[in-house]
């Protein structure tokens, strides 16, 4: 995953030691020798048309004998580390697919999900994330490549964004893993690289303030969560931060302001009263698990897994029917987005020709 954003909840770290190195963003996309070799006698030397080298390079890097990557959402690697170790998490896999890509003639892009739902907790910090994949343009064929073969949660509508964001994408990613390790100094070069690149992405100033209250400067923690809610001030992560600060440091009023917009927030968020009814489902209260999929169904109505939460929840409580009719329309509303997904793909081709005809007329 991409743009990790945290929330700290451990005490403050006194690691002291030198740090990882900042890689240069020429570094970090450099396809290595080796992989330059494989790459030409299993893609180049046998594709002919555009769409022919868009089919091999993706059985080059997903199948065997080639690459054969294999998802870890673990650690963000640059393109030579992901192929010496074979393993990659969406970001690592976007960039060497994009830059082998370019490599084959083809026109290739980093795609964002600006939110997806993946949260987890390592070391003391809650992670959430957005989501990347590549976006290929070989002659007529228009295509996603993902390393994640799971169908993505997603609020939104994916867009294509720059390399320059791509690539604060993987300092941030690194910043946020090197803390996690406790590697501030590693952390501090990676993260200030991020907001240097992308100084309008509250992320990554929340994510600064994580890391300066970890070293036990709660004013610029504190500047930091300022900042970032300047750019976005229903930001989640910032409010959730900013009211952790306050309610350390016994400053009662400033958190119980930040704690009503951060519920206002979490109240509009179909996502958050999804993981919400998760919660509650994992601990068997499940009439209160069915309130928060029903508020999260209410928000964003089109998505399948609110549905599916609802249908299994409702035949722990008993209620076989409502559990059939959510299931139903879950199965409807995955068959439907299938369906409007195809459509695209075919209408964007139907462009296509005709532009291509007006090109040839005039």
């Amino acid at each position: 995953m991409l743009n990790w954003t945290t929330a700290a909840l451990l005490a403050a770290s006194t690691l002291s030691s030198p740090g990882a190195p900042l890689p240069t963003p020429e570094q970090v996309t450099a396809v290595p020798p080796e992989l330059e070799a494989q790459f030409q006698e299993q893609v180049m030397r046998k594709g002919g048309s555009k769409e022919e080298r868009l089919r091999l390079l993706i059985d080059f890097v997903l199948e065997e004998p080639g690459l054969n990557l294999q998802y870890d959402v673990g650690t963000t690697r640059t393109v030579a580390e992901t192929y010496r170790s074979r393993k990659a998490n969406c970001l690592s896999f976007t960039l060497l697919f994009i830059a082998l890509a370019r490599e084959a003639g083809l026109k290739a892009y980093v795609q964002e999900y600006e939110q997806v739902l993946v949260w987890y907790l390592q070391d003391g910090l809650v992670f959430n994330s957005s989501h990347v994949n590549a976006r290929i343009e070989a002659g007529a064929e228009r295509q996603t490549v993902d390393v994640g073969r799971n169908v993505l949660v997603s609020r939104y509508r994916p867009r294509n964004i720059s390399d320059q964001r791509a690539m604060s994408f993987y300092y941030n990613n690194r910043g946020v893993e090197l803390m996690a390790d406790g590697d501030l100094p590693g952390a501090g070069r990676h993260l200030n690289a991020a907001v240097a690149m992308q100084p309008e992405d509250p992320a990554v100033w929340s994510n600064l303030g994580v890391l300066q209250l970890r070293l036990g400067d709660t004013r610029t923690a504190e500047r930091n969560y300022q900042k970032a809610l300047e750019l976005d001030s229903s930001h989640g992560a910032a409010l959730a931060n900013i009211v952790t600060l306050y309610q350390r440091n016994g400053r009662s009023k400033q958190a119980a302001e930040y704690t009503r917009r951060l519920r206002k927030v979490q109240f509009a968020d179909p996502f958050h009263q999804f993981m919400l009814g998760m919660d509650y489902e994992r601990r068997g209260e499940y009439a209160m698990a069915a309130s928060y999929y029903r508020r999260a169904t209410r928000l964003h109505s089109d998505e399948p897994a609110f549905y599916l939460g609802l249908a299994r929840v409702y035949t722990e409580m008993g209620q076989p029917g409502r559990a059939q009719r959510s299931l139903a329309r879950a199965y409807a509303l995955r068959d439907e987005n299938a369906r409007k997904a195809l459509q695209a793909k075919h209408e964007e081709r139907r462009q296509r020709a005709g532009s291509v005809a007006r090109q040839v007329n005039y």
